[in-house]
Parts: structure tokens; C-alpha cells; sequence
């Protein structure tokens, strides 16, 4: 298992909802970074249909300024936010959203994601790494899932009576060690999401200072697997040339589906 971050000029994370690229992907993304890598963000959603106790009548727009906060945290260069509806995302059809991915690769190197179970088993988090993985088989880009061990899931849903999804040891393939505090300070920006939101901080100490991730490639018909060990060994030994360093420029690109 390997003990790093494989070594990117530039890495796309592809998520469902605002707050995702925070609460899940926070750290890693922080640690992508650190390390000198150009991160961007492409989110389906608005997030509008929250159910964590919200009246807020405009919540898309509301989380939308969230996200723009938490990626300037975070140290993103650029947000895209679509406009897919929130908890409809994996009815609309699968070849729409790989095109709105390979859209938006740009230089991407990784891409990012959440695990194929969906973490929560969210069906927006599994069709945002369908799509993920189905732009990855179509532009050779090998694609980094954020995962969660099988005792921090166990344990969580035992507490919370919760429906987390967790990986074995072998199902596995890179542990780092994080520091949470640009995490933390990302996932407040999201308040709306996160003021009322028990099983977020526990799951954060369950983790400790530790991120796992696992690759995914795609298959003929669309079903995911892990890559083989030759990919993986390949992803995670990448020696790309760090990005030139240039001023930060944070724009949030708010489109329609067509």
C-alpha cells in the first residue's frame, strides 16, 4: 500500500453535491496542494435539496457561496458548478454526465472521487463517480477514490445507525497521514451543512489523521472495478513535473444542463 499521494500536475475532483469536496475529500485534496498539484472542483449540484433541518428558501445559492468559501480554503483554482438536480442525479443519463467530465479535464492528470459505494450510499455520490470513472476510461486518466476503512464504517454505523460503506485492508491501495485543521476550517464554511451534523465530526475522529483511497477503473457495460495492480503501480509511481506557480484565480462557473 502505498504511503503517498501519486504525483499529478493537475487533479479534477468530481463530486455530487457542495460541501463533498470538504467534508469527504478535504483533506486529500489539501494534500494534493501541499505537494504543488493544481486542484480543481466539479460539482453536479446545488445541493437545494438538504434535509439537515434548512428553511432557507434559496439553499442551492446559499450552498453555492459555501462551496466558493470552503475551495478558497482549500486552495482550489476553480470551481464548476452545474445545475443537476439535488438527489435526481442518477437519472440523468450516464453518457450526459461522463461528456460534462471530459468537458471539464482540461490538464487533469488524476481524477478524484468518492468510492464507487458511495460512502453514505448516497445515490448521487455513486452516479458522480460513475461518471467519474466512465470519463476516465474514455480519456485514459486513472481515477483515485476516497474510501473508508471496514473498522471506521463499522464502528460509525454502529453509533449512528448509519449505512457507511467500507473497504478491507486489501481492497485498499494508498494510506497518507493528514493534518485536519485546512480540512476543518473548510468544512466550516459550509454551515449550513455542518453546524447540526453529529456524524460528520465523530466520523473525523474515528478517522484520526489517516485518508484512505483505493483506484477504480471501468469495464465494457459500465461496472466498476478496482485497476490491477499494474495500473495502480504505474498511477501511484507518476513523476510529473510540478505546475508553474501562478496567482490563485477562484471562479465559480454556475451552468445549466443542456
Amino acid at each position: 500500500m502505498a504511503a503517498h499521494l501519486p504525483r499529478a500536475r493537475e487533479v479534477l475532483a468530481v463530486i455530487a453535491h457542495p460541501d463533498d469536496e470538504s467534508f469527504g475529500l478535504g483533506a486529500v485534496l489539501g494534500g494534493f496542494g501541499a505537494q504543488g498539484t493544481q486542484v480543481r472542483v466539479l460539482c453536479f449540484t446545488h445541493g437545494e435539496a438538504s434535509t439537515l433541518g434548512q428553511t432557507e428558501r434559496n439553499l442551492g445559492a446559499l450552498r453555492g457561496a459555501e462551496l466558493a468559501a470552503a475551495a478558497e480554503v482549500l486552495g482550489v483554482e476553480h470551481v464548476q458548478l452545474l445545475a443537476y438536480p439535488d438527489g435526481g442525479l442518477a437519472q440523468v443519463p450516464l453518457d450526459e454526465l461522463t461528456q460534462r467530465v471530459l468537458d471539464s479535464l482540461a490538464g487533469a492528470d488524476v481524477l478524484i472521487a468518492f468510492d464507487d459505494n458511495g460512502i453514505t450510499g448516497h445515490p448521487d455520490h455513486r452516479r458522480a463517480t460513475e461518471a467519474a470513472v466512465a470519463a476516465g476510461a474514455a480519456s485514459g486518466i486513472p481515477v483515485l477514490a476516497w474510501a473508508l476503512p471496514q473498522p471506521v464504517a463499522d464502528r460509525l454505523n454502529a453509533e449512528f445507525g448509519a449505512a457507511f460503506g467500507g473497504r478491507d485492508h486489501d481492497g485498499l491501495d494508498v494510506v497518507i497521514e493528514v493534518d485536519r485543521t485546512q480540512q476543518r476550517a473548510a468544512i466550516n464554511c459550509h454551515a449550513s451543512q455542518s453546524r447540526d451534523n453529529p456524524v460528520l465530526w465523530r466520523r473525523l475522529d474515528v478517522q484520526g489523521n489517516r485518508e484512505y483511497l483505493r483506484w477504480l477503473e471501468a469495464v465494457p457495460g459500465g461496472q466498476l472495478i478496482r485497476g490491477d495492480d499494474t495500473h495502480r503501480a504505474h498511477a501511484r509511481t507518476r513523476n510529473l513535473p510540478r505546475p508553474v506557480t501562478a496567482s490563485r484565480q477562484l471562479r465559480a462557473a454556475r451552468t445549466q444542463p443542456e
